[in-house]
């Protein structure tokens, strides 16, 4: 695969550079699980959000409060699982980060979701959850197949062409009733299943936490997808056509753009008032959300 390069004028990088920044937006780290009780066909999939690996629940508060003082209560942890070597070398500036993070989603995001969920019923913004989540499918097919696991590339390929059609171009999540459901796969799960060590724990300006491999994978994931390089190009392939032609940058620049942002609020806004109850419920929220991430990825590879 050849990238094309093409000479660009400082105005134009700038543009990139500030583009690519908000886009990151996406994997917020402020965002939340889907909560509340969706109906029947439109019950979304587990969406890829950071603080959507389980329920608070007053089990798990009542455990917290028999935990010496010095342990962080972890919201997500569940009951009788071990505990996991947190690794994490750059605790100091991932504290700054992940505290600018949540200033962020304070300030900025919060606020526009709060708006927005005033306006779309909950409903619709599940159906939109579902849509974004059916856009997604070429990564989890491929790195079901990098893995060998032929049965789960089956069940995603069923799952998006039921959706994609009984579903409504992936509103319903049709697919889940016909007993179509698989583990998620990414490439960081990919790299693990092939013995790549987590490395150390990195938090990042509007991104969600990572470990090194992970945030390889998060890379993979984007080169993945053919919607970045033959539907709005962000990934330019010489002699490959795309939808929007290569040139029309601007056209691509805001297609991506617009729709990252608009399933940032989206889910942001399906999660307002579980955020919330973490928050509540959580002393030291840092090492809450990175021991749910731990675990959640360590469960995800041995899946």
């Amino acid at each position: 695969m050849t990238i094309k390069r093409e000479d660009v004028t400082t105005d134009q990088r700038a543009m990139r550079f500030g583009v690519l920044m908000v886009m990151a937006l996406l994997w917020l780290p402020g965002c939340a699980g889907l909560t509340g009780s969706p109906t029947a066909m439109l019950e979304p999939p587990t969406p890829p959000v950071l603080l959507a690996d389980a329920s608070v629940t007053s089990n798990q508060a009542s455990d917290a409060t028999e935990k010496s003082s010095d342990d962080p209560f972890d919201p997500f942890a569940k009951s009788g699982e071990e505990g996991l070597e947190e690794y994490d070398p750059w605790e100091p500036l991932n504290t700054k980060v992940f505290e600018f993070n949540r200033q962020v989603d304070r300030w900025v995001l919060k606020p526009v979701a709060q708006g927005y969920n005033v306006v779309m019923p909950n409903p619709v913004q599940i159906g939109i959850s579902n849509f974004f989540y059916n856009l997604r499918f070429p990564p989890r097919f491929f790195n079901n197949i990098f893995q060998g696991k032929a049965k789960g590339a089956g069940i995603e390929v069923g799952r998006f062409l039921v959706n994609s059609t009984a579903g409504v171009g992936g509103l319903f999540d049709v697919a889940q009733h016909l007993d179509l459901k698989t583990p998620e796969e990414d490439t960081g799960q990919t790299l693990g299943f092939y013995g790549v060590k987590p490395g150390p724990y990195v938090v990042l300006p509007l991104l969600p936490p990572f470990n090194l491999r992970d945030l390889v994978g998060y890379v993979g994931d984007i080169a993945l997808n053919p919607i970045n390089w033959l539907v709005a190009p962000i990934i330019e392939v010489r002699g490959v056509p795309s939808v929007i032609a290569h040139k029309n940058r601007t056209t691509s620049t805001v297609v991506q753009f617009g729709g990252r942002v608009f399933e940032i609020v989206n889910d942001r806004s399906l999660n307002l008032e579980k955020f919330q109850g973490v928050e509540e419920a959580t002393l030291d929220l840092y090492a809450a959300v990175r021991n749910a991430y731990l675990q959640k990825r360590a469960r995800a590879i041995r899946e």
